[in-house]
């Protein structure tokens, strides 16, 4: 039996170069060797979002349709979305009774992201409480493992808190799911900044060449660097950064050197990334394409998704049912 891992992601969005680089490139290489479970978290995404819902269907099947064309193969893991299986919701609430509200509290993100939503109003239980929707969805699936980045570890350990007071009021049911950390790069959008959908900066899966290119002849670049004959220091350059992500050693080394002799100018520097991603994302453009021509082919996959999914939840609430003694 191979270990089970299990991940989500919130549809908030389109799906851009960050999440590639990040989230999808591990979940394609992970369920290779697991059993993957990811889905589509479109419940936590009313915890920020909750008055600007009319997205969230058209974003939720375009974010499965991103995930098929980055290689992620419904033959090898379970793709779902989360709101197709309520006991999700029916074991957030019974895990919401035994857990204290200062365990909530103390997740680093809560106050961080008030402070970054100064606009919204996340004085909600749906807001504080996210996290024990988060451990439902780990739970209820007994997963193994749990991918994330460094910052969601917390939410990981939250989970094992209340894995171990379920089975210790109760009876053991739950696994503890262990952290599995996952490399991440911070990639720097077309201003600069983290790329991100909230800053407008962000180079997109379902952007076409065209406009792939014209972002990139766009970013900014070494701010020193105002003339053509003007040597640059690509360690403080944006365009720089995403070559050490996307382009091969020799490009690195050509553009590092080439850059800080005023050799090549910031429009070379550009086109060499854009024939790199160009490459890299024509696959993924392909297949996109193809998918969109066949609209059953998402609804299949996320339907038997759903299917094993509820296999695996259902047998897990029989047992909290059962445990508990409701």
């Amino acid at each position: 039996m191979k270990s089970r891992v299990l991940s989500g992601m919130q549809p908030s969005g389109r799906l851009h170069l960050g999440n590639l680089s990040g989230a999808l490139s591990n979940w394609t290489k992970l369920q290779e060797t697991y059993e993957g479970y990811f889905f589509v978290a479109d419940w936590h995404a009313l915890s920020t979002n909750y008055s600007e819902t009319t997205q969230i269907k058209t974003l939720t099947r375009e974010m499965v349709i991103d995930w098929l064309s980055a290689g992620l193969d419904p033959n090898k893991a379970t793709i779902f979305i989360q709101s197709d299986l309520p006991d999700h919701a029916v074991l957030h609430v019974l895990l919401s009774m035994i857990t204290p509200i200062p365990w909530l509290e103390r997740i680093p993100t809560y106050k961080e992201q008030q402070e970054q939503l100064e606009d919204r109003d996340l004085s909600t239980y749906g807001f504080l409480g996210y996290p024990i929707l988060q451990t439902a969805d780990v739970l209820i699936y007994n997963a193994d493992f749990v991918p994330v980045g460094i910052d969601q570890a917390p939410h990981v350990e939250l989970t094992r808190a209340i894995a171990r007071r379920f089975n210790s009021l109760y009876k053991p049911v739950f696994k503890e799911p262990q952290t599995l950390l996952t490399e991440a790069p911070k990639l720097p959008g077309t201003d600069g900044r983290k790329m991100s959908k909230s800053y407008n900066n962000a180079i997109y899966l379902s952007d076409s060449e065209k406009t792939l290119r014209e972002k990139l002849r766009t970013m900014v670049t070494d701010p020193a660097r105002k003339r053509r004959t003007d040597p640059g220091d690509p360690n403080i350059c944006p365009v720089f950064d995403l070559h050490k992500v996307y382009s091969s050693t020799p490009v690195i080394e050509q553009v590092n050197c080439e850059c800080r002799t005023a050799k090549i100018g910031c429009i070379d520097c550009k086109q060499f990334l854009a024939e790199t991603l160009v490459t890299q994302l024509n696959p993924v453009w392909e297949k996109g394409c193809a998918i969109r021509k066949s609209p059953a082919m998402v609804d299949d996959v996320v339907q038997e998704g759903a299917k094993r999914a509820r296999m695996t939840a259902n047998t897990t609430m029989q047992k909290v049912c059962k445990a508990i003694g409701i």
